[in-house]
């Protein structure tokens, strides 16, 4: 996964659930991942990560 690639990470939160970002990746580092959604950009700990990959782009709106 590189910058500017569509991508969904699943991570942890703070009550032991897991939830999801979907959207584009800004940035990636050893510490953190940053990704802009439509929740806004998400700034994820490398260490809450669960699972991550690239996904296609998005579907045109109709």
């Amino acid at each position: 996964m590189r910058p500017g690639d569509r991508v969904v990470v699943r991570y942890r939160i703070a009550d032991g659930r897991a939830t999801d970002a979907l959207g584009i990746l800004l940035s990636a580092d050893a510490e953190h991942l940053v990704v802009d959604g439509k929740r806004g950009v998400e700034r994820i700990a490398v260490d809450d990560v669960i699972a991550a990959k690239q996904v296609p782009p998005a579907p045109e709106p109709r």
